[in-house]
């Protein structure tokens, strides 16, 4: 079962391993990440970067058994690079309860919503019609911090830069 759907560009790295493994208990990690997987280094410096008790599977996107992560019984995080990436996992079954925003970098036309997250016009559609099919959408940095949730994050997206 996906306990979490994590969306940040860096994937697999130290607020992942330090904050949201022992907080979420998880038996495994999925990274469905094309550039990641098509990378053996990248590949190999990820599954170092985990406790050996946990499993760790790193494929492209397209290549994920979203139904099957989704129905097993397995406690999964479940690791995406951008909020596109939810979409296509979605598109290929993944039943989606959680959404947590970690790191969307700033490119030309997205907007800053909080220190680590920037969300562009369709990016913002896209969460709003997730939340309003019942995804909780949520944006932090590890587990302690205060999450913004979506009413924030639509507010913060609507103020001028």
């Amino acid at each position: 079962m996906i306990s979490f759907l994590r969306v940040d560009n860096r994937l697999i790295h130290g607020q992942v391993v330090e904050a949201w493994l022992p907080y979420l208990k998880v038996a495994r990690v999925v990274v469905a990440d094309d550039e990641a997987a098509a990378s053996p280094l990248v590949r190999a410096a990820m599954g170092l970067a985990v406790d050996g008790s946990v499993e760790v599977q790193i494929a492209r996107l397209r290549d994920v058994d979203f139904p099957g992560l989704s129905d097993d019984s397995h406690k999964t995080l479940l690791l995406v690079r951008d909020v596109q990436g939810v979409l296509d996992a979605q598109e290929r079954g993944l039943k989606v309860g959680h959404i947590n925003l970690g790191n969307v970098h700033y490119a030309s036309g997205r907007k800053q919503v909080s220190p680590s997250v920037f969300l562009n016009q369709d990016e913002l559609k896209a969460l709003e019609a997730l939340a309003q099919g019942g995804t909780e959408i949520e944006i932090r940095g590890v587990p302690n911090e205060k999450p913004l949730l979506m009413g924030e994050i639509e507010e913060r997206f609507a103020k001028p830069s």
